[in-house]
């Protein structure tokens, strides 16, 4: 099913939650929800929903304006992030819950069948005569996905489903969801605060910011094409290094100037040619951890001088953030690098994959052989 929202606003008194927002989610796919706290992600749900009504603007699904239609005739299914299960009930009378409603009743044959099917596609076919109170986080969520599949909605709409799980079922659960996304071909609308379950789970993000959406593409066009400064600094970890730089042009070359005017970038030539175009001077340059080198030893002239401010081992890699004449450049590493505060280090930036945006407004001007993220 198709699902579009046309001009939708919703306001709270005098807070505008979603800001005339148009937006379309196709067949079949996984469309993720992506943004900080406050930026309307949920609201945008519920109002898919019939939860909450909208101020103003259409929802149509296939066409047809429910904007106005209850949950129920909706054809929807919910999963909240608290889960939201009958604590009275069995596993199995929560999941057949929906198909006992005087709207979706199903006989007592049909409901065995259903349940059972969705049980097995689960993984809980051993929990159904257990109460939440005896199943771990886990398999709450399961049970809360059981219940909404079970009617086999048109529209899947999931909150943050993941929220309350340890890192390692999270991870194990992107998998099954996702798994269970190829098998339904439902249309979902999954909303989330990490990236990395937008980009492991998602056909298309889309990324909202006070109301409004950002950009909507791929995960691929998220982070090496993003609209502008908010959305990179939403994707990858650490958080890509944004950098005022100066542009100017020497002899028909082309060089940025900053980190306290003290390191001259060469940016690569077919972004050189886009960039000494432009009337401002001014250019943000993006640079992400990852692709920053670093030495100990003392470097020639075309390595930046600074020092070791915060170093962080996680487990799989080290963030290390560089002080350099006061800014704050964060880079990855292995984890078997170790290193001490106030230590001098010299670092590197690989140009090749640097992003520049407007210094004013923020959007994405360009970036080095961009043709191949289009």
């Amino acid at each position: 099913m198709y699902v579009e929202l046309i001009h939708v606003t919703k306001r709270f008194q005098k807070v505008t939650a979603v800001d005339d927002l148009s937006v379309g989610f196709e067949d079949g796919k996984l469309t993720a929800l992506l943004g900080p706290s406050g930026c309307g992600k949920t609201t945008v749900l519920n109002a898919l929903a019939g939860i909450l009504p909208v101020t103003g603007g259409r929802i149509l699904f296939d066409g047809e304006d429910v904007t106005r239609l209850p949950p129920e005739r909706r054809g929807i299914g919910l999963v909240f992030q608290n889960y939201a299960l009958y604590p009275h009930m069995s596993v199995y009378d929560n999941i057949a819950f929906p198909l006992r409603s005087r709207l979706h009743r199903k006989t007592e044959a049909e409901i065995k069948d259903a349940v059972e099917k969705v049980v097995k596609m689960l993984h809980i076919d051993g929990l159904n005569d257990r109460k939440p109170s005896q199943l771990s986080n886990g398999q709450r969520q399961r049970v809360a996905i059981g219940r909404a599949l079970v009617r086999d909605p048109a529209v899947f709409l999931m909150d943050e489903p993941l929220a309350h799980l340890d890192a390692k079922l999270r991870h194990f659960m992107r998998g099954e969801l996702k798994e269970m996304q190829n098998a339904f071909n439902t249309t979902t609308i999954y909303v989330t605060h990490d990236f990395m379950e937008a980009m492991s789970l998602a056909d298309r993000i889309a990324v909202l910011n006070k109301g409004k959406i950002e950009q909507l593409g791929t995960s691929l066009q998220m982070y090496y094409t993003p609209n502008n400064e908010f959305v990179a600094r939403l994707f990858g970890e650490p958080e890509i290094n944004i950098l005022p730089t100066e542009l100017t042009s020497e002899g028909g070359n082309v060089f940025l100037r900053g980190i306290g005017q003290i390191v001259t970038l060469v940016p690569q030539a077919d972004a050189a040619e886009t960039l000494k175009n432009r009337e401002s001077g001014k250019i943000d340059v993006g640079i992400r951890g990852i692709d920053i080198s670093f030495s100990f030893a003392q470097e020639d002239a075309g390595w930046i001088q600074g020092t070791v401010y915060a170093f962080e081992p996680i487990g799989n890699k080290v963030i290390m953030t560089i002080d350099v004449n006061g800014a704050r450049i964060r880079i990855a590493t292995a984890n078997n690098i170790t290193a001490d505060l106030d230590q001098h280090i010299c670092i590197k930036l690989n140009m090749k994959n640097a992003l520049y945006f407007d210094s004013e407004t923020g959007a994405f001007i360009t970036r080095s052989d961009i043709q191949r993220y289009m």
